[in-house]
């Protein structure tokens, strides 16, 4: 948990007077970033939790209005050894965006023709992961290089051919179905901000499609959410659930309500080594 989550969850105080009661279940909050054993002054809460409540809805509103810096973006890419392609939705703008989500499932022109346009790849990628803002480009920001960090290598390990990665601006998930068909690869991964809630602002979501296509159903894909550490699912763990499902994507030829992430837990590491005799 970051510091600033750590004070923002800090046990909130009884509050003083006759009126003021604390929660018995308020020792729960040092476990959870929910909303409980608040306290109650009345028939409200205590001035702390309302004020941390009125942050958090704070920081959810400026997660979704906030714009995603590609070019610093796709300079971390770059230095971490991946290919990279720029590209945009539809919508021209973050308002445009909120308000027509349409848009936001469909390549702009320019960036059609890009793809179009690209010397056609003899074979399909295996693989094109696609990184957009979505409702959140704090999580996009935040977690998109290290996780795809941690599953890169064991894609190549794998002799996995994987696509440069596709960087569209204010982009939703469905957009990754016409980048898909374009490059063309076999499946994509869509790493999305996703619509922040009022104690995850930078909540990244991983869908995955196999056979690509504009029109594709949200029951085609299968979805890992609350990537980000160290709040949320740790990027090993989620990097291991994806390999597994894009292993079985590829090997049954599908995704989707018919695949199921039923992969074996991810072993912690052996620290005993590190651990002084005696």
């Amino acid at each position: 948990m970051t510091d600033d989550a750590r004070r923002d969850r800090s046990p909130v105080p009884p509050a003083g007077g006759a009126l003021g009661r604390a929660d018995p279940w308020q020792f729960l909050s040092a476990f959870t970033q929910a909303r409980i054993g608040l306290g109650r002054c009345g028939g409200s809460v205590p001035t702390a939790p309302l004020l941390q409540f009125q942050l958090a809805h704070a920081r959810a509103r400026d997660a979704v209005h906030r714009t995603l810096d590609p070019i610093a973006l796709a300079a971390g890419l770059g230095q971490a050894g991946f290919d990279v392609l720029h590209l945009a939705s539809a919508a021209p703008d973050r308002r445009t965006f909120i308000a027509r989500p349409d848009l936001g499932r469909i390549l702009s022109d320019a960036s059609r023709a890009t793809l179009e346009q690209r010397p056609p790849a003899a074979v399909p990628y295996d693989v094109a992961f696609v990184v957009t803002d979505g409702l959140s480009a704090l999580a996009v920001e935040r977690h998109a290089l290290p996780f795809l960090a941690q599953i890169a290598p064991r894609l190549a390990a794998a002799d996995w051919r994987i696509a440069p990665v596709c960087i569209v601006e204010q982009g939703r998930v469905a957009v990754a179905d016409e980048v898909g068909a374009l490059l063309p690869a076999r499946m994509t991964v869509i790493l999305v901000g996703e619509r922040p809630g009022l104690s995850s602002p930078d909540s990244l979501g991983l869908y995955l499609t196999w056979d690509p296509l504009p029109g594709r159903s949200n029951a085609e894909r299968n979805c890992i959410s609350n990537v980000r550490e160290p709040d949320g699912l740790a990027y090993a763990v989620a990097a291991h659930k994806l390999f597994f499902l894009l292993t079985e994507a590829r090997r049954r030829k599908l995704s989707g309500v018919d695949l199921k992430e039923d992969a074996a837990a991810l072993e912690a590491p052996d620290t005993t080594a590190a651990l002084p005799p005696g």
